[in-house]
Order: structure tokens, then sequence, then C-alpha cells
């Protein structure tokens, strides 16, 4: 019997063990969840007549932490909230598409999945509670809340109010909240873009322990090309919606912001999401130089 690729794709998703039910039983201690395998099959988005984002063909393996560079307007906004499930993909034509552009561990995800939590500019904490009933929401108890606090750093302040804090614990609380639900997919919608330069950096050695910690997959947007090199495995520049660099970093943890091979990648990764010319470093020679005490000469 002939059966046609979107019925095998839902006998799949219904069949699967598991599907429906969270990942692990809220009580258990925390246990560590699968971080999330995320396929991308002609991924596109349009508004009217307008493309906001191509269509994108990409893997992103579990566990791997992307980082997605791009201007304003670039798509790295509308990647997220496509792959969180609160934008409807389009199709060729703008209309529905014909079969599931985002899949998680090879099943189908046409509405927002509960193993993937968002972190936004805004905290969006409830000033009307403290730091730890804020970090607790949709928990059964308070165990997992304490536990991400101290990953955060602020094992000491669950019963501050929101207003009391820095706009950097804030974000550090925000964080703990969707680390608390342990996720497998962690989205990260420029979290960062309203720190001074110092908290900045500090955040993002957060960030980066609670990623290696846990092991979720993270998918960062960011206008900042020096994050992307601190924080990320791999980035992507985006450009109208396309990808224009797709580029593994090969640099030990944790990075040396003043290295050369942190600041050539860096400029790379700008020169791509500004439309500039990859040129050659001009700093490193182009064929080996032989120094003249090495040369002999005949007489």
């Amino acid at each position: 019997m002939f059966i046609h690729p979107n019925e095998f794709e839902l006998l799949q998703h219904l069949e699967a063990p598991g599907r429906g039910t969270p990942d692990h039983d809220p009580g258990d201690g925390g246990a560590r969840p699968a971080a999330l395998r995320v396929t991308l099959r002609g991924l596109a988005k349009r508004y009217g007549g307008r493309s906001a984002l191509q269509a994108l063909d990409l893997e992103i393996a579990a566990g791997e932490f992307v980082a997605v560079v791009g201007a304003g307007g670039s798509g790295k906004s509308t990647l997220l909230r496509l792959l969180a499930g609160t934008e409807t993909p389009s199709g060729e034509q703008g209309g529905a598409p014909a079969r599931a552009p985002v899949l998680f561990d090879n099943f189908p995800q046409w509405a927002p999945d509960h193993r993937v939590r968002t972190l936004l500019p805004d905290a969006r904490l409830l000033p009307w509670k403290r730091v730890l009933h804020n970090v607790a929401l949709g928990l059964p108890d308070q165990v997992q809340a304490c536990a991400a606090l101290e990953q955060v750093g602020l094992a000491g302040l669950g019963g501050a109010w929101p207003a009391s804090l820095t706009e950097a614990q804030r974000q550090r609380v925000a964080l703990a909240r969707a680390l608390a639900h342990r996720p497998g997919l962690l989205l990260l919608d420029e979290p960062l873009a309203g720190l001074d330069a110092l908290a900045r950096i500090g955040m993002q050695r957060v960030l980066e322990d609670a990623w290696r910690g846990q092991g979720f997959t993270a998918v960062l947007a960011t206008h900042d090309a020096g994050e992307a090199v601190a924080v990320a495995d791999r980035i992507l520049v985006l450009d109208e919606g396309g990808v224009v660099l797709d580029e593994r970093v090969d640099l030990a943890r944790p990075r040396t912001r003043g290295s050369a091979a942190f600041a050539a990648l860096q400029a790379r990764v700008l020169r791509a999401a500004l439309r500039q010319q990859d040129t050659p470093d001009p700093d490193r020679p182009l064929a080996p130089v032989i120094q003249i005490r090495h040369l002999r000469l005949a007489v």
C-alpha cells in the first residue's frame, strides 16, 4: 500500500514512544533530557509579497551551539520564532508548505514543543513574584529552580524582588527559568543586547557554562560577531533571509578574545555580515619567508 509522505510523517509522529509526554519526570531531581537534533528543509517565511526567510536547508547536530549573525531584518529572529513554533512557515508560493520544514530528531514539528525554551532581550519577570517563584513557574516544586539559580550564580537572591535586581541579574534569572525546565533546545534571541560590555562578557560565560553542563542544543541570534565567536561551535551569517556564511569555530574553550585566531574569525564574520569581500589577512604572508641569514651566496 502506498503511503503519502505527509501521512508517513504523521504516523512516525504518532507512533514514536514518549511523544506528547515530557522527556523526564519533573520530580526526578533534574535528569538531563536528550538534546534535540534540528533539521530544516526548505524552511521559509513570507509576509505578503516580502520574503523574510529564504528556503533554508540546514542540519544542527544534537548538543551543537550555533550562532546566527546578521543585521536587523536579515531573518535571525524570524528563524528563531519558526523554531519555537510561534510563527507558521510558508511554502514556496507563500501558502502552507507541502511537508514539515522543521524536524526535531526526524519528527515533524507543526506546533510549539515543550522541550524548546526561548530567552529574549526582555527578561519578562513577574514583578509581584520573588526571584525563586519566577524561576519555578510551571514546575511542581522549587528543587530545580534552586539548582538553576545556583547554576547562574544567583543562589543567594531567591527571595529578592525583580525590581531590586540589575539588568544583568534579571537576565540571569530569565536564563535560570529556562534552564530549570531542562530544555532540549534553547533559543536565544539577542538576550544580551541590553547589557553593558562587561556584564555581557560575564553573561556569555554563564551561558557557555550552562550549555556545557546541561548539553542542550543552542541557537543564538546576535548582531555581535565577537559574541558569536566567543560562545558558538558554528556560525551562520544571514543576509536577506539566506545563509551567506556557514563557518565552524575550531578554537579551544574558553576562548581567548585577544588571540589572532579569534580576531581573524571575527573579522571574517563581520565581512560576511557587511557584504564585504573576504580578502586574505594582510598580516599573514602569502608564501613562506626565508630569512637572509639562512642564505649562502656563491662567489
